[in-house]
This record gives structure tokens, C-alpha cells and sequence, in this order.
């Protein structure tokens, strides 16, 4: 399913996606989502299922699903937070049509498949922060 450049931008707001865990927030995340928002004005974080996040990684994460959700929902930098769906990763996208994919400089689960399913989406890869000290597996 393509998106059409008037389902990009809803109302004159152009929507920005990223995707991630996001259990435990630190300045890195911080930094992603800045940087994520500069794409446009609307800033859409989809949060990984815990049965998603347990098929990448091998583990649960540390915060449930629920929590992970109210901690970025917090951000003032984040306009809206979603749970992403745990059968079709590419549901949310057709849902809420974002004119901006950004992925993180690690990001590796769906990337593939995401530039597959929509060829003409505007797909980010964004610069790590301090990686050496900001990456949530060498926090944990």
C-alpha cells in the first residue's frame, strides 16, 4: 500500500514515526527523539509489543508495555505514543500515514521489510548520541 502525498500531511501537520523499546529513557532516546522531530510537527512514538521485543531481543523488556507507553507519553517532545501491533508491524503506518519514518543508527528489526511495503516513504536513519555511554543494553 503506498502513501499518497496528501495522506503524508493531515490538516497541514506533518507526521513523524519512530519505533523502538524504549524501556529504560535515557539521553539517547532524548536526542533521537529531538532529532526525529525536526522532520515535522507531529512526533507519533510507537512502542514495541513486550511479545514483539521478546521475538527480537530474546528477552522481555525491563518495564511493561503499558509503562514504557506512559514514560514516553511524558516527553514534552513526543505529541503521541502508540503501542505497535505485535501481528503486523506495518499496521501503524497505514494508520496514521506518516509523511517521515526515522529509524535509529541501530535500528535493524523491519527496516527491510518497511523499505519494501512502502518504496515511496521518506525514511530517516538518525545519528547516535554518545553511543559509547547512551545505549539502553550497555545501561542495563
Amino acid at each position: 500500500m503506498l502513501l499518497g502525498n496528501k495522506d503524508k500531511i493531515s490538516n497541514g501537520v506533518k507526521k513523524v514515526m519512530v519505533f523502538g523499546t524504549f524501556d529504560i529513557i535515557h539521553p539517547g532516546h532524548l536526542d533521537f527523539f529531538r532529532q526525529a522531530k525536526k522532520y515535522g510537527q507531529k512526533l507519533i512514538v510507537v512502542i514495541g509489543r513486550d511479545s514483539t521485543v521478546k521475538k527480537i531481543k530474546n528477552k522481555l523488556p525491563q518495564n511493561s508495555e503499558k509503562d514504557r507507553q506512559k514514560l514516553a507519553g511524558a516527553l514534552r517532545v513526543v505529541d503521541q505514543v502508540v503501542l505497535g501491533n505485535s501481528k503486523d508491524q506495518m499496521k501503524i503506518i497505514r494508520r496514521f500515514k506518516p509523511a517521515v519514518v526515522c529509524l535509529g543508527y541501530d535500528q535493524k528489526a523491519f527496516v527491510k521489510q518497511l523499505k519494501l511495503t512502502y518504496p515511496d516513504l521518506k525514511i530517516v536513519r538518525l545519528k547516535p548520541y554518545k553511543s559509547i555511554f547512551y545505549k539502553s543494553s550497555k545501561l542495563k
